[in-house]
């Protein structure tokens, strides 16, 4: 049964995706009264499941990054485990086979074990190995998370540790596809966070992928006492004197509050605020255009079988790195190819999965007609395995079922403008807003990945709910 949606309640969350419910863990745990609304049926935003002819399918989780075991104290895992109160086996974690970051010519290997990339930069780029150490000894005493400060390119800080550009595009390439808004780089302390994320920590996966996540948060709020009202979608964000003060819903209902936390990124969310806000964060201003066609292909067979055996292989066709909107409405010159069975210790839920990520032209996908629409989708599954063969074996003789989601999709499903998988690329690293009392969690904080995302709506439910109480 729905949860009727109540009249007021002290902090309103806008969005049921991993940051705004790790929020209202954090919140309701100490016993606020905190309301969760969400325009979708089911929770996740960005990183949830659905069934396409009685098939299961996992969106956004490729891999949950930050992995450390059991035990080990003060990382970004073991930080949000704790502070959610969820137990470290209930994830049910597996390792990943092993990862690369591959060129034509040239790849860099990684794993859980950083030793295994380090030895892998000796190998391939000897005259680069001092740099790349002393390199790697600087992030080591960069803090896990995101800080203010005055903005600094990822290539112009690297550029003083490296000089070969191909070594900088084989490490930035997995960077900037699991997290940068930004065309060809990244803005330096989210690549710090990004680095540590990926190659000090490494990829898992929980078993039973996106949705034993989901159904542990989920959970754990409801436990603490949080309200969560799907089906209710935010049109307005209501406003005194400089201050937010409450929601207006789709259906006219008005929820008065004390404060408002929005997962739903900053553009989207100042959208709500009035002509004049959403005149001056409008998208073509601040949005950010990386988006992204994925197409999930399940198979008849492990694609182990087929001789491949990565994880995730962020490959690049040409010999520099490409990553910026294409021209047309994707493209097949650099991507990630993601084998979601290829972790320690999980079996396969269904049919052996593969998912191909390219990057896509936002504007593109939004208003074809829709026999071209699901002609493109074709197109790009075709000419992106194709294109991919030096990377990964033909899976086009083994493939029994296929679906594609596009720009149009994540639009659909999430509000981003133009599909922007990473939001904006301007980062709110206190989650303040224009409006006093309307705070960000989530991508456009400046956390990026799933545990980016809870450890985000931790640090603002702590920030601005709990610290706010506890001085009141």
């Amino acid at each position: 049964m729905a949860q009727p949606v109540p009249s007021s309640c002290e902090t309103l969350i806008i969005g049921a995706g991993m940051s705004g419910l790790a929020a209202g863990i954090r919140m309701a745990m100490y016993g606020h009264d905190v309301l969760i609304v969400d325009r979708h049926s089911l929770w996740g935003g960005l990183n949830s499941f659905y069934k396409k002819a009685g098939r299961p399918f996992d969106v956004g989780l490729h891999a949950l990054t930050n992995y450390v075991d059991k035990g080990v104290r003060g990382r970004p895992l073991s930080r949000i485990l704790r502070q959610l109160r969820i137990p470290y086996e209930a994830l049910q974690l597996g390792q990943q086979w092993g990862s690369e970051s591959a060129f034509p010519d040239v790849k860099l290997e990684f794993s859980n074990d950083f030793e295994l990339l380090r030895s892998q930069v000796a190998a391939e780029f000897p005259n680069e190995i001092d740099g790349f150490d002393r390199l790697s000894r600087l992030l080591a005493e960069y803090p896990d998370l995101p800080t203010a400060g005055i903005p600094v390119m990822a290539r112009t800080r690297l550029a003083e540790y490296l000089s070969d550009p191909r070594l900088v595009d084989l490490l930035l390439l997995p960077i900037l596809y699991y997290g940068s808004p930004t065309p060809h780089d990244i803005e330096w302390q989210s690549f710090v966070v990004l680095w540590k994320s990926l190659y000090e920590e490494g990829f898992a996966r929980p078993r039973g992928g996106v949705r034993t996540i989901l159904a542990l948060l989920r959970d754990r709020y409801r436990e603490s006492g949080g309200g969560l009202c799907m089906n209710s979608g935010v049109a307005e964000i209501l406003r005194s004197d400089g201050r937010a003060i409450g929601v207006r819903l789709d259906d006219g209902q008005e929820i008065r509050c004390q404060r408002i936390l929005s997962s739903a990124g900053l553009v989207e969310t100042m959208a709500l605020c009035g002509p004049e806000l959403a005149a001056e964060y409008a998208p073509a201003k601040r949005a950010g255009r990386m988006t992204f066609v994925e197409c999930i292909s399940l198979l008849d067979r492990p694609l182990e079988e087929l001789g491949h055996r990565k994880t995730i292989t962020f490959f690049n066709t040409s010999e520099r790195l490409a990553y910026e909107p294409p021209e047309s409405p994707f493209s097949t010159t650099s991507g990630v190819i993601c084998c979601p069975d290829h972790y320690e210790g999980q079996e396969p839920q269904h049919e052996p999965a593969l998912r191909l990520t390219l990057r896509a032209h936002p504007e593109a996908w939004m208003n074809m007609p829709e026999a071209e629409y699901a002609a493109q989708k074709e197109k790009a599954w075709e000419a992106g395995h194709a294109a991919i063969l030096p990377f990964a074996p033909d899976i086009r003789p083994y493939t029994q079922f296929v679906d594609t989601f596009t720009p149009r999709t994540i639009a659909r499903f999430t509000g981003h403008a133009y599909g922007a998988v990473y939001g904006s690329p301007q980062k709110s690293p206190e989650g303040r807003t224009a409006l006093e009392h309307l705070f960000l969690c989530g991508t456009d904080q400046g956390f990026l990945g799933i545990v980016g995302a809870m450890l985000s709506g931790i640090a603002m439910a702590n920030q601005h709910a709990l610290g706010a109480a506890a001085s009141s």
